[in-house]
């Protein structure tokens, strides 16, 4: 068996070691090696990955890292997986939308020292497809209810309002204190472009979250787990 991450990949040094991180904390939960490809950006890509000669052979579970589904994981992930020739490759459900990551979020708020009265935007990556967008705005309530007041959401890429214009329009509002809840799991230039917001808080990326690496070793652990259910059941 082989356990695959699958991430969006990114030019910061910074942000593949989170990323290699994850994969190794993972790995050491699950007690089993856990292989890392990017689907943009740099390789190895999910497609060389799963075609080496030391994967091919065995049943494969991937679990993409990301916070949203969108075209990455609904088109791109599956494209490799049929290129890579690979006979036996179980793909989960992405980290996100999920109540486990909106918690992760919430402790990140309180680790950086979010306070009840603060302003609250999720600052996302943002994306052009319709089913993602609607995960991040159902991220944004989910963290809405546990925060205990309206969390925006804003974008740092792709969507509208941008992160510092929706700092912006608090600041104009009145807003005391703003915090920016990062909704990214590696450092790179869309948490950069967080920390240049204007906000007074902006959290760190997600990745390394002891929730995150919950989160992840459990997607593996039930798909594994459901393969084998499957095929006692058959």
């Amino acid at each position: 068996m082989n356990l695959v991450l699958v991430a969006h990949g990114t030019r910061k040094s910074r942000g593949l070691e989170m990323i290699g991180d994850l994969a190794a904390k993972v790995s050491t939960t699950l007690r089993r090696p856990v292989h890392v490809a990017f689907l943009d950006v740099l390789g190895p890509t999910p497609t060389e990955v799963l075609g080496s000669a030391e994967i091919l052979d065995r049943p494969t579970f991937v679990v993409p890292a990301f916070l949203s589904r969108g075209y990455h994981v609904n088109v791109d992930l599956p494209a490799h997986v049929g290129a890579s020739g690979h006979p036996d490759v179980t793909v989960t459900a992405a980290l996100g939308p999920s109540p486990q990551m909106a918690r992760v979020v919430f402790r990140r708020l309180v680790e950086s020292g979010w306070r009840p009265g603060d302003s609250v935007i999720l600052g996302a990556a943002g994306t052009s497809d319709r089913a993602a967008n609607g995960d991040l705005h159902a991220t944004a309530a989910l963290l809405s209810a546990i925060v205990g007041a309206r969390v925006e959401l804003a974008f740092a890429a792709t969507g509208s309002p941008r992160v510092a214009d929706a700092v912006a329009t608090a600041r104009g509002q009145g807003a005391r204190r703003i915090v920016v809840a990062s909704y990214l799991l590696a450092d790179g230039l869309f948490q950069d472009r967080l920390r240049e917001s204007g906000a007074d808080v902006v959290t760190e990326p997600l990745g390394l979250c002891e929730g995150t690496v919950r989160l992840t070793a459990d997607r593996f652990r039930r798909a594994y787990l459901s393969r084998d259910l499957h095929h006692a059941v058959i």
